[in-house]
């Protein structure tokens, strides 16, 4: 037996299985950048290096987090702490909850390139209302084996190096004076070193660091999420909200810069039957009609019929999403409510009552139908759906075939869209039709009769996209021989982007571009119209073009109408609010402006913050005024 009187081989071991997380942090970090490279725009060795380092730091607080019990029994003074029992014990009170929240990183190898962002609770919301949670995950699994294959790896060296350096003989304790002495001290030094690594610092003028905090060392937004892990970015969602008022100006101040109430006389009262297509990642990358004249490279289009719709219709090709999840774009597009850091339906506020598409709609005697070939329910579609007070909503159930159904998501486009057309035509309008497409989603197959029929691309969803854009061709062929057909309104837009291909999109700005289509049959609507446009812009245009004379809740202008409003856009990524107008792009952290960039440089590259000058100036008074009416209504419950 060896002495123990001092703990000092105790804290080695201890240190060591300590220093072994930060390692195997590492190493988590280093693929996340392998599979995320072309997103994360590194440009050496020297400076991912250099954000590993200040990641360090975030990842001391998810281990110490993660750590807090295996940490406790190893400064204990309780004689028995080398005792083969206790150390089994203190194996698994280390390995366990490391395990766990380690092997969350690896999620974010594939799911980054969906959301643009680290995995946050925010995405268990997305998951709660999905009936197949198991049949995702194992397909999940599946997809992305290689993936599993090195988290186990990883997991397994981790147990392996961890055994590697213990205590293989009992350490006797025979001056119990000096042990308690020097316990004491390990406990006090351990235990204000851990309250310092979880905190950031022990100054009192600091709060613990959370997911903002990241984005004070990197220069592009996108080198944050390096920065960040997984395992930091849920524990430091648990439980927060990010719905709180701010106080950037007093009323008569806000009121100069954000307009909340519209009201249009541009058109007579009429009423056209609405169809409203939000179509799962249908990103503006993909679509050749906008993107044309467009300077990359070998581009190409996937969307044939899509293109071929654009000639006759108005389309928007400097359009962005609100948000980058699918429940993001239902609130935007049909309420025009955006969602910044986490969905406005996943917030404590959205049982209130909602002016939207659907209520102004019904005001006037319109047939309110929301349809998602989704097992009822799935995405929240339904909850909110009936918040908004849709009549009817068609899911899976309604469409009642389960040989339509792709075996993860929901009913194939084709099929469900062609049920939209058979259960519109029953309707005698006028109506207002929502339909939330599926197919073009991960895991990204397209049914049996149809393979090798649509170009499988450079990524997974390009055949996908396909598929889809073959769905709205048949869709639009059999729907111009209905007689409501002549008499509607259409509408194209996406809730968010997906897999990115060319550089151009790979861009922080770029990577919410989205479509927005407007066809009416008679092309009384037609061309190209290349000022910024939204999601949140579609419920006031669609009230312009219908002639609704009252006054409104809308952030969002008329794409048709509205000669008045500056055109802007708004929306979160890279831990940052993005605002976009005139001249320039406006980087917003929520407490204070980290950038300002000119408006065609998507990648914000050359800040030019120093060069600060009065259109700057207004840009930052629009964002913060819009940020604090947005909560403020959201939270006093006036989104009416």
């Amino acid at each position: 037996m060896i002495s123990n009187r001092f703990r000092i081989n105790e804290m080695l071991v201890m240190f060591y299985r300590l220093f072994l997380a930060f390692v195997f942090y590492f190493l988590a970090r280093t693929f996340f950048y392998f599979y995320n490279s072309d997103l994360l725009n590194v440009d050496s060795f020297g400076e991912y290096m250099t954000l590993a380092y200040y990641g360090t730091t975030f990842d001391r607080i998810a281990i110490y987090y993660m750590s807090l019990l295996f940490i406790l029994m190893s400064i204990l003074p309780l004689f028995i702490n080398t005792k083969k029992g206790y150390q089994k014990a203190v194996f698994y009170a280390y390995m366990i909850p490391n395990i766990i929240a380690y092997s969350t990183n690896f999620i974010d190898f594939i799911y980054y390139r969906f959301i643009y962002g680290r995995t946050t609770v925010a995405v268990m919301d997305s998951l709660e209302h999905e009936q197949n949670k198991v049949k995702l995950f194992s397909n999940f699994l599946i997809s992305y084996w290689h993936v599993l294959a090195i988290c186990i790896l990883l997991n397994v060296l981790w147990v392996y190096l961890y055994k590697k350096v213990g205590f293989h003989t009992y350490l006797k304790v025979e001056h119990k004076k000096s042990y308690w002495i020097s316990s004491v001290v390990i406990f006090i030094v351990v235990g204000l070193g851990v309250l310092a690594g979880i905190r950031g610092d022990l100054n009192k003028s600091t709060r613990p660091l959370n997911l903002l905090d990241a984005s004070r060392y990197v220069t592009k937004p996108e080198h944050a999420d390096i920065v960040l892990n997984t395992p930091f970015a849920i524990l430091r969602t648990l439980g927060n909200s990010s719905y709180k008022k701010v106080d950037f100006m007093d009323e008569k101040t806000l009121k100069q810069y954000v307009s909340s109430t519209k009201e249009y006389h541009n058109n007579p009262s009429t009423t056209p039957n609405i169809v409203l297509f939000i179509t799962e990642s249908f990103a503006r990358e993909y679509i050749g009609a906008f993107n044309e004249g467009t300077t990359i490279p070998n581009y190409k289009s996937y969307t044939p019929f899509i293109d071929s719709l654009s000639q006759h219709s108005l389309i928007f090709p400097n359009a962005f999403a609100n948000g980058y999840k699918s429940i993001h774009g239902m609130s935007s597009v049909v309420a025009g409510i955006p969602s910044f850091k986490e969905a406005f339906t996943s917030s404590p506020y959205p049982k209130q009552n909602i002016e939207s598409l659907v209520s102004t709609l019904k005001s006037k005697g319109y047939d309110t139908s929301f349809f998602h070939g989704a097992p009822n329910g799935s995405m929240g579609f339904l909850g909110f759906g009936n918040i908004l007070g849709y009549d009817h909503y068609y899911g899976k159930t309604e469409y009642n075939n389960d040989d339509d159904f792709d075996g993860t998501w929901g009913i194939w486009d084709e099929p469900f869209f062609q049920f939209m057309r058979k259960t519109l035509n029953e309707k005698k309008g006028p109506f207002f039709a929502t339909l939330f497409t599926v197919s073009s989603h991960e895991p990204f197959v397209v049914p049996e009769k149809y393979k090798g029929k649509f170009p499988k691309g450079n990524q997974q969803i390009h055949q996908t996209i396909g598929y889809t854009d073959y769905a709205f061709k048949k869709f639009f062929e059999e729907s111009s021989k209905e007689p409501w057909f002549k008499n509607t309104i259409f509408i194209i837009t996406a809730d968010h982007t997906n897999q990115v291909d060319y550089a151009e999109y790979v861009k922080m700005v770029n990577r919410s571009a989205v479509p927005i289509l407007i066809y009416t049959p008679d092309e009384r609507l037609k061309g190209v119209d290349k000022r910024l446009a939204q999601q949140i812009d579609i419920y006031p245009t669609v009230l312009d073009m219908i002639g609704y004379d009252k006054p409104f809740r809308s952030w969002g202008r008329s794409l048709v109408g509205d000669s008045k409003s500056t055109p802007f856009t708004i929306n979160y990524g890279g831990n940052e609010y993005t605002y976009q107008e005139g001249n320039y792009i406006c980087r917003f952290n929520g407490k204070e402006v980290t950038g300002f960039y000119a408006i065609d440089d998507k990648g914000l590259e050359h800040n030019l913050i120093k060069n600060k000058n009065k259109e700057m100036e207004l840009l930052e008074m629009k964002c913060k005024a819009f940020i604090q009416d947005y909560f403020e209504r959201v939270i006093d419950k006036k989104l009416h």
